[in-house]
């Protein structure tokens, strides 16, 4: 936990599994590998992202933040976590 890549992918992650948990209770509305998406998005955009750090270019840090925005879109159109009209 030292760059701003583990702190914000962790939050994420953190969410994303409050979110299974949440879920797992009643009827099923997701399926197991919509998560598996988006942990793998976290993990790639901390992966990039440490190492954007370890190097001078700013092209690793493009990518990771745009992978970690690609993945917060993910959660947010495909497992929308504040959808209340189906409970």
């Amino acid at each position: 936990m030292e760059t701003p890549y583990d702190w914000s992918t962790v939050i994420v992650f953190a969410g994303l599994i409050v979110l299974f948990l949440q879920r797992s209770q009643g009827v099923a509305r997701d399926h197991l590998w919509q998560y598996l998406i988006a942990s793998i998005g976290c993990a790639v955009t901390n992966y990039l992202g440490n190492e954007a750090m370890k190097g001078d270019g700013i092209i690793g840090h493009v990518g990771a933040i745009g992978l970690g925005l690609a993945t917060l879109a993910f959660i947010w159109v495909v497992l929308q976590p504040f959808d209340t009209s189906q409970k």
